[in-house]
């Protein structure tokens, strides 16, 4: 079989999210000709087959390539979010990325794509809809499907479903036809709390819908992430706040509490203690909205649906064939091996901010195209695990606090923070007047706090083993 050859200095393999946030760097920043591989029809990734309601969670500023706005600049007037920054719509997200490789990438001549085509490995992939296969002579690979995105549509429940089930994902909800006699919404993560909200918004009793919650989530406020200095104390002032509760807590329990307790912490059920944290932002109107919900079966995870019951770890529930069944149990990100980022003719971008995959792959591009050797630049760009039991919070926290601190630490990465609109932060805090003696105060408390509160990590990751 014929097996075309292609040059380039980059393979990068994936366009969704990662690899669009690492190619753009890459354009901007050098004059390396990519080639981007991928197996959906467009750009984007998994967004090409999200559910027709999904939004993101986050403000749209920080979200998509560097180099083009997502966000449209507004508000929220109305709805679970208002009062704050927009929240682009899954389609929105699914056109911004086909606007960006139509006519910022392209245009370049510099940027071969794809798509279509499934990755063989060792440089070489193959054309779905015509057979052709390709080998690539590159400078070096991008890894960047190692995240392993996992959506609801795609995703094999880890129970046993019988056929007689009326089991759908929740891409499906906007499918009914006829309202059931209940729900049963599977999964407290994102995805199951995105379906609840979507039931309760339009109009479904709360009391026809229980939710499988094998273990409680912790979740953070989105007021707290919000860009511009209107919302500098509420931004900067959680961030002040969280490292105050980590030096001032007594142990690691105590330590949530005093995280909740300042609003850095958010949780549905406050008698019930949160096992898991999976770094999920939610507004307080969303949350007061989750509390209406007051079937919350919490029997550990499902083992089989059967036509008639739901079998738990910790026992059974009836179910009936008039039940509508809604799969929410794929995590978003599931693959939490650690490797490091730069090996020699191999990259593999992964998380060095919390909760900021885009973020994370742009800097990484940026340390590739302005440093020398991978230990220099595996220093600079620590990973920062993915967060799944309430103590990975520990984890995750102490390694972004370190990268941050390496950061500040090297002129470039300083300046070029402050020029990128996907960090948003470091603009936020040179933005502050001298004169302004209230908002100093809130840096310098962040500035008194953050090497203690480093310390008091390491001791509580000491007593984790």
């Amino acid at each position: 079989m014929h097996i075309e050859t292609l040059k380039a200095d980059y393979l990068i393999i994936g366009s969704g999210a990662v690899g669009m946030a690492f190619a753009d760097v890459l354009l901007s920043e050098t004059d390396a000709n990519i080639i981007l591989v991928d197996r959906y029809p467009k750009p984007g990734g998994h967004w090409n087959v999200a559910y027709p309601y999904v939004t993101l969670h986050q403000p749209s500023q920080y979200y998509g390539v560097s180099s083009v706005e997502l966000s449209t600049g507004k508000k929220d007037q109305v709805g679970l979010n208002k009062g704050l920054s927009d929240l682009a719509s899954g389609q929105a997200v699914s056109a911004y990325y086909d606007e960006v490789m139509r006519h910022v990438f392209l245009p370049t001549g510099r940027v071969q794509y794809f798509p279509m085509c499934d990755y063989r490995g060792d440089g070489q992939f193959e054309c779905r809809l015509s057979g052709k296969s390709f080998k690539v002579e590159r400078e070096k690979t991008v890894d960047a499907t190692w995240l392993k995105t996992s959506v609801p549509s795609t995703h094999t429940p880890n129970f046993k479903v019988d056929d007689e089930v009326n089991f759908i994902p929740l891409n499906d909800l906007t499918k009914i036809k006829q309202a059931p006699k209940s729900y049963v919404v599977i999964g407290a993560g994102k995805t199951g709390i995105d379906a609840v909200l979507w039931l309760l918004e339009n109009r479904v009793d709360p009391d026809m819908i229980r939710w499988v919650m094998p273990r409680d989530a912790w979740l953070l406020d989105r007021e707290n992430t919000q860009p511009g200095l209107e919302f500098f104390h509420k931004t900067m002032g959680s961030q002040a706040g969280q490292f105050e509760a980590i030096v001032h807590s007594t142990s690691i329990e105590n330590m949530f509490d005093r995280l909740e307790a300042c609003g850095y912490f958010l949780r549905i059920d406050k008698s019930v203690r949160p096992k898991m944290f999976h770094g999920a932002t939610i507004s307080r109107a969303e949350l007061e909205e989750l509390c209406r919900i007051k079937n919350i079966i919490r029997m550990g995870r499902i083992k089989q649906i059967t036509k008639d019951e739901i079998i738990l770890d910790e026992g059974a529930i009836a179910t009936s064939a008039d039940t509508v069944h809604v799969d929410c149990s794929a995590r978003a990100v599931d693959n939490e091996e650690i490797v490091p980022v730069f090996q020699g003719e191999l990259i593999v971008p992964q998380m060095v901010r919390s909760y900021q995959p885009v973020f994370s792959a742009a800097l990484i591009a940026h340390v590739e195209a302005a440093y020398e050797g991978d230990e220099e630049k595996n220093r600079l760009c620590g990973v920062v695990p993915l967060p799944n039991h309430d103590t990975d919070y520990i984890r995750f926290t102490a390694a972004f606090m370190m990268n941050q601190y390496n950061w500040g630490q090297d002129k470039g990465i300083s300046q070029w923070l402050l020029k990128n609109r996907l960090d948003g932060f470091s603009d936020m805090v040179t933005s502050v007047s001298k004169e302004d003696t209230e908002k100093r105060a809130v840096l310098n408390r962040i500035r008194k706090n953050a090497p203690m509160a480093v310390m008091k990590l390491q001791q509580y990751l000491g007593e984790l083993g």
